[in-house]
């Protein structure tokens, strides 16, 4: 039985009566999969650490794709991207307008000014932890360095505002659009952010482009990553038809990403990977 869920049972019924988006018994996480997640968070969070210290100019992106293939192993983890829906490596690594998907490669060298998401996601003892970061290649241009800076306060704008029972999904993208808006970019609406815990892509789905009062009632239990994707020009993007993973910017400028898996409780919210 789900206890965390038949806490909450009737409480959620009476939203629903009122018409509103509320979550499905599976979307609620009990304490010991919530625990269980905690766990993967701590060597997601970890491998970001260590990218930290070892990305620099020189080095190709198949470099940080052994990093943290090597890494996840050795912590008794697995690498969820590989192998996942035949994605051929451990991790997503994607530099200046690739805005999500990159594959690592040989040929794909880092250079000074560049900017670079790590996209990890761990599976440790069957659950799953998921969360990127921005890196900043030696000395980058001043536009490069504010569309990360702003990025990253969107997520954490977004972050910010969840209050169990009273936030909705759609007010989560209204406020990443509105900022992004107001810094002059624009915000992927294709990929959003998801449910994550047991297995790798979850209901429900998180647009980062939503209309505040709208969408899905957020309740503790809920994990769930927030994860926008901010352009510095248009909005519109490609896949890449030779590998049919990479995600680019349509326009050929630069695209930025932060990614938290987050866990809803009585009073907020809990980062569970950095």
């Amino acid at each position: 039985m789900n206890e965390a869920y038949e806490k909450i049972k009737n409480r959620l019924l009476e939203y629903k009566k009122k018409n509103y988006i509320v979550p499905t018994e599976k979307m609620i996480k009990t304490k010991e999969q919530i625990e269980g997640i905690k766990a993967a968070g701590v060597i997601n969070t970890a491998i970001l650490d260590m990218v930290e210290e070892n990305i620099k100019a020189g080095m190709s992106t198949e470099d940080i794709n052994k990093l943290v293939h090597n890494f996840t192993i050795s912590h008794g983890a697995i690498p969820a991207p590989l192998n996942y829906e035949g994605f051929p490596k451990s991790v997503c690594v994607s530099v200046n307008d690739s805005v999500c998907h990159g594959i690592p490669s040989k040929k794909l060298i880092l250079k000074n000014g560049d900017i670079v998401n790590v996209d990890v996601t761990t599976i440790y003892k069957g659950y799953y932890a998921d969360a990127s970061r921005m890196y900043i290649i030696g000395e980058a241009k001043e536009n490069a360095k504010k569309l990360v800076k702003v990025t990253k306060e969107c997520l954490e704008l977004a972050v910010n505002a969840i209050v169990p029972w009273e936030t909705r999904l759609g007010d989560l993208g209204d406020i990443i659009l509105t900022h992004a808006r107001k810094n002059g970019y624009s915000v992927v609406r294709e990929i959003g952010g998801h449910g994550v815990g047991l297995e790798m892509h979850e209901d429900p789905y998180v647009s980062h482009v939503g209309k505040k009062g709208t969408g899905m009632l957020i309740v503790p239990g809920m994990v769930f990553t927030i994860e926008p994707m901010v352009n510095e020009g248009s909005r519109l993007i490609y896949q890449d038809s030779r590998n049919g993973w990479t995600i680019y910017t349509y326009d050929g400028k630069l695209s930025a990403q932060w990614e938290h898996t987050i866990v809803v409780t009585e009073d907020g919210c809990e980062i569970i990977t950095h």
